[in-house]
């Protein structure tokens, strides 16, 4: 069976062949074939690099010289353990160091420079070259999997939320049913009462029993408004003033911040900004970060709330002097039953990311202990959607 041959033996045919007269033509289809090859490289999603044995880095394409923050101009000059440095050790003993070419390595790294991300790496070793000699040249193939991770992460996430969701649904539908059955109960036992002769201890009697029925009405209020909370309805979205619904979440939770001279300033760098969204869902995102910033805060502490927006986003941020968060803390503090504060039930802020996911935002956060806390959300224009439609129709 006749041996397949590359595009560069067809271009370069028998060797023994060439003269004077061909030779440019040859060089021409090499350089054409070049450029070619150049061009497929640059397309391909994934960094391609190749290295010496000094891991001086001899070839990279478009994305390889973007995921490591290197120059193209630098090629053949720049050392890929410079620029990653933590990789050179994490392949102590791998395939740089054999020579076996079926064998290859895999690592998974997080990059932070230009920016972080993160990379699943493969290095193989490169063929023989001519006259059995062998280059000690590697191969290294990166992949950006940074959102196929972040997705994976939400997607765990998510259902470890759904599922605490629907053990708390069912707990408090649950709670509910004793609740009813004690309304009954102390209905009947004031119609009784009433019915008897008057005296001072049927009034006591009365008075008690008009202090557990309201008790109960209380506790049958605070189980329907968590079951509002934590069931995940789709939201009804509908065109939003924040600065409205930020007045009037104030107008409810100001006189706390006023009684404990608290000031609160507010900030809009643009007019009135408007998003899609559900207006209860959205207050609901609105009185949890108030109420969260209110219990850190001390007498005289500042909350600052700033509104600023780009061409895809509105941005609003919560900042206040409390006493903040440790560092190692901030990673658990969308984590379910997790709470910083004495009886916190710690499901506020887990509510809060999944209302901002389900109106296609985000939240984020950043503290200090000892300094204060900077929640920061982050809606989509109200038009983003609709201009994401009309560039794929335009594209069609």
């Amino acid at each position: 069976m006749p041996q397949k041959k590359s595009s560069l033996d067809r271009i370069l045919g028998n060797l023994e062949d060439l003269d004077s007269a061909n030779l440019p033509q040859v060089v021409q289809r090499l350089m054409r074939e070049r450029r070619l090859l150049e061009t497929v490289f640059n397309t391909i999603r994934d960094g391609i690099l190749v290295i010496d044995e000094n891991g001086v880095i001899q070839y990279a394409n478009s994305q390889g010289c973007k995921l490591i923050g290197m120059q193209e101009d630098n090629v053949g000059k720049e050392v890929l353990w410079k620029l990653v440095p933590d990789l050179h050790r994490s392949l102590e003993g791998s395939t740089f160091q054999t020579d076996d070419e079926d064998s290859f390595t895999s690592r998974e790294i997080e990059l932070s420079y230009p920016e972080k991300r993160l990379v699943r790496l493969y290095i193989v070793p490169l063929q023989e070259g001519a006259a059995g000699v062998r280059l000690r040249n590697m191969a290294v193939i990166l992949t950006d999997i940074t959102e196929e991770r972040l997705c994976t992460e939400q997607l765990i996430e998510s259902e470890k939320v759904n599922s605490v969701l629907l053990l708390a649904s069912g707990v408090a539908h649950e709670l509910g049913n004793p609740l009813n059955s004690l309304t009954i109960h102390l209905q009947l036992l004031e119609r009784k009462l009433k019915k008897l002769d008057a005296s001072k201890d049927i009034e006591k009697l009365l008075a008690s029993v008009e202090v557990c029925t309201g008790e109960v009405a209380r506790l049958d209020g605070i189980i329907t408004h968590f079951l509002e909370a934590v069931r995940p309805t789709p939201p009804d979205f509908k065109e939003l003033s924040l600065l409205s619904l930020l007045n009037e979440v104030l107008d409810v939770q100001g006189v706390e911040f006023q009684d404990r001279s608290i000031n609160v300033d507010i900030e809009f760098m643009e007019k009135n900004p408007v998003i899609q969204g559900d207006g209860g869902q959205v207050k609901q995102v609105l009185f949890n970060l108030f109420k969260n910033s209110l219990e850190a805060m001390q007498k005289e502490d500042r909350l600052k709330i700033v509104c600023r927006g780009d061409d895809d986003s509105i941005y609003l941020q919560f900042a206040d002097t409390g006493i903040g968060i440790a560092e190692s803390d901030i990673s658990k503090v969308f984590l379910p039953y997790y709470s910083t504060k004495d009886g916190g039930h710690g499901l506020g802020m887990m509510i809060v990311q999944r209302i901002m996911r389900e109106h296609g935002g985000r939240i984020g956060i950043d503290s200090k202990t000892g300094v204060g806390t900077v929640v920061t959300l982050q809606f989509p224009r109200k038009y983003r959607r609709t201009r994401l439609l009309e560039n794929e129709s335009a594209r069609g």
